[in-house]
């Protein structure tokens, strides 16, 4: 097999990479990279009314961002129309196509029967007598989809065609167009489609369906290959987190599933969860620090340290990058937002004020703002005005934050420091009524 092996991903830039796209990209990436053989991209742009410089340039560097590396340059449809030309002139010349107008057809010859060994759903049958003659050349001059996929395709050398299911009403079409280019067919091997949990076709209401959403959204590039890998195809070991080096080792076409899969956007979410919570802190901060710009926060004056200590307790609380600056906004403005139901409940009473007032009081004569320390001043405090911990607790952390939950309340105040923590809980508690 070895080299041998050619595969190809043939987007189209007439709109954004789609999650199914980009799952086929991936399984023809793996294929290639598992035999040693190459991956190649072929652009279809043919459509130059609606195909824009700005889509191939997002949907290269989608492919990039989930991992996805190509050999040789990429082929340009839009570039070869003379090819394709000259390609049907010889069949009008050999008898196997007639001009109707300025388009030409290709003469289907009916009463056969086309056999296809599929790399997934195994042999599957076809007769031409249901396929009628087809255009090769329209007569606006611009080849039709599946004559000048086969001249491309052919022209780059392909051995394998892995694509999804939308596809096989095209494969006999091509086979002969094969066939009367005198080149051998392709092994095809056609993936079912992904569906949505509901198993209705994919849509923006299961979540999204191109792969910039969710760059957008903070999902990490080794979660989205990771996710959209097993929707197929799975390591065999009842792993759910596998990276592509591991995969690339073990991965096979003939092991995919010929039944469809479904997307779902909640199991995506918590993948992605793990892998932020397993990624490093150095990894993760610059990636933080972009979108807590894009959030505007105040950046000036933060530290990497400061920075790094965040990004290790919130880390673990998030599925999302894109969650991060509203739960950390306290950490960069003292206008924070604030939770009016948590502010009602927790800072509105006069003894949990008193609480909060005692607790600041004790802690302006701490040397050594450490969570341990504030833990300490916490829990004695609760036991001198016979309170239980809570009750200090939950009002500190409005009064620091505006929230009602977050990271541990001792570690939040350490990070934050001793000024800023006891002048919110100053401000936040009062004196006597004032609020």
């Amino acid at each position: 097999m070895g080299d041998k092996v050619r595969v190809r991903f043939a987007p189209s830039p007439t709109g954004y990479l789609h999650l199914g796209s980009a799952r086929t990209a991936l399984f023809n990436w793996l294929y290639a990279r598992h035999t040693g053989g190459k991956f190649l991209l072929r652009i279809e742009d043919t459509d130059r009314v609606r195909s824009d410089r700005k889509f191939l340039e997002e949907i290269l560097a989608d492919l990039k961002w989930m991992g996805l590396d190509w050999d040789e340059e990429p082929v340009y449809q839009s570039e070869r129309f003379d090819v394709y030309r000259k390609e049907a002139e010889n069949m009008l010349q050999a008898g196997k196509a007639y001009k109707e107008g300025d388009a030409v057809i290709f003469r289907v010859e009916n009463g056969r029967v086309l056999e296809l060994d599929d790399l997934i759903h195994g042999r599957i049958s076809f007769s031409t007598d249901e396929i009628k003659d087809q255009v090769m050349i329209k007569s606006d001059g611009s080849p039709a989809y599946n004559f000048c996929c086969v001249v491309d395709d052919a022209g780059m050398g392909i051995t394998h065609i892995i694509r999804g299911d939308d596809h096989i009403s095209n494969t006999p079409k091509q086979m002969l167009f094969y066939e009367a280019l005198g080149q051998p067919p392709p092994e095809f091997g056609h993936m079912p489609l992904m569906m949505g949990t509901d198993g209705a076709k994919l849509s923006k209401r299961h979540g999204g369906v191109s792969v910039e959403e969710y760059r957008d959204q903070g999902f990490l590039p080794e979660a989205m290959a990771n996710y959209l890998m097993l929707l197929g195809w799975s390591p065999g070991d009842g792993r759910e987190m596998i990276s592509l080096e591991e995969a690339v080792g073990i991965f096979d076409i003939k092991d995919m599933r010929g039944v469809q899969s479904k997307f779902d956007a909640q199991k995506l979410e918590w993948m992605n969860g793990e892998y932020i919570m397993a990624a490093g802190i150095e990894e993760l901060v610059p990636l933080i620090e972009d979108r807590l710009v894009s959030a505007g926060m105040d950046m000036s004056g933060v530290t990497g340290e400061y920075l790094a200590k965040l990004v290790t307790l919130y880390k673990i609380r998030i599925k999302k990058l894109s969650e991060f600056a509203g739960l950390t906004d306290c950490f960069f403005r003292d206008d924070f937002k604030v939770d009016e139901k948590g502010k009602r409940k927790y800072l509105d009473r006069e003894e949990n004020k008193a609480g909060v007032r005692a607790f600041a009081d004790r802690l302006e004569g701490l040397g050594d703002f450490s969570r341990e320390n504030i833990e300490k001043i916490c829990r004695d405090i609760a036991g001198e005005m016979d309170l239980k911990a809570a009750q200090i607790i939950h009002p500190t952390r409005m009064a620091i934050s505006g929230k009602t939950g977050g990271a541990g309340l001792f570690e939040m105040m350490e990070v934050l420091g001793k000024e800023r923590v006891i002048g919110r809980m100053k401000k936040a508690a009062g004196r006597g009524g004032d609020t």
